[in-house]
């Protein structure tokens, strides 16, 4: 037996469903514009986790959205559209290890331990954010083309540059570093020795039979980074800050491989 309505109480069945639907929509609209702030903030992380995971190419707006808890509208409303997106999480990966990087409080450390303390937390923080590297390998793919839009990002360096040069001046005053080197290619080389490490040791550890993640080849690395760079700085010996581990890579890498 089939039960039809009739069209005045179908009529109204379908007006009390379109209210309530439009009732929780304006809900949900009321909500994420009490809090503009904390929309932002989730849309920025779900799409720093789906760029470092996908790149840009790959990366789906759909999914953003739908993991900030949000949808296509609030997506475009508080950010805009994907490249935008992306240039946002970009210069918010770049203020966050910017801030972190002007707490170590390196002007009130002797330089050779300010140098130290760098080197220990650009190591530990490219560990601790792989979806940071991820970000500068899919950018630099690009040719910094989304960067170079950016009115953010050359003003967080230059007080970052400043610290290291005031470390480096100071060391060359006090007599511990023997050479003023420019701050920026110290910097540079610094994160060189982490990032080429770290985004090749996949390939690193089979070449040479070595887990290169493992915590005791971590730690190794971290010192030897460390003996490197004073070294340079100091002209004093590598053997003067630490022991030197590089003849065990030497040996391994110069063991026979087996015909197969």
């Amino acid at each position: 037996m089939r039960f039809i309505l009739k069209p005045r109480f179908a009529c109204y069945i379908r007006t009390r469903i379109h209210r309530a639907t439009d009732l929780a929509k304006a809900k949900r609209i009321l909500k994420w514009q009490r809090d503009p702030a904390g929309m932002r903030l989730r849309i920025l992380q779900a799409a720093k986790q789906e760029f470092s995971a996908h790149g840009l190419a790959g990366a789906r707006v759909d999914r953003i959205a739908a993991n900030a808890g949000a949808n296509k509208r609030m997506l475009y409303y508080h950010v805009g559209k994907k490249d935008d997106l992306y240039l946002a999480v970009l210069e918010g990966a770049y203020e966050q290890i910017r801030v972190e990087e002007r707490s170590l409080d390196l002007e009130h450390l002797d330089p050779p331990k300010a140098i130290e303390r760098l080197i220990d937390f650009t190591w530990n923080y490219f560990i601790r954010n792989p979806e940071f590297l991820a970000l500068l390998n899919t950018e630099n793919l690009a040719r910094a083309r989304h960067l170079k839009r950016s009115t953010k990002v050359k003003s967080m360096h230059s007080p970052f540059v400043e610290m290291i040069r005031t470390v480096v001046r100071r060391g060359v005053e006090s007599g511990d570093f023997v050479v003023a080197v420019d701050p920026v290619q110290l910097y540079i080389s610094i994160a060189a020795l982490c990032f080429f490490y770290l985004s090749n040791s996949a390939t690193l550890s089979v070449i040479f039979g070595r887990d290169l993640l493992s915590k005791e080849a971590r730690d190794e690395r971290l010192a030897h980074m460390v003996a490197l760079v004073l070294a340079a700085l100091t002209g004093k010996s590598m053997a003067a800050f630490g022991r030197n581990k590089a003849p065990r890579l030497r040996a391994a890498a110069a063991q026979p491989v087996e015909a197969k």
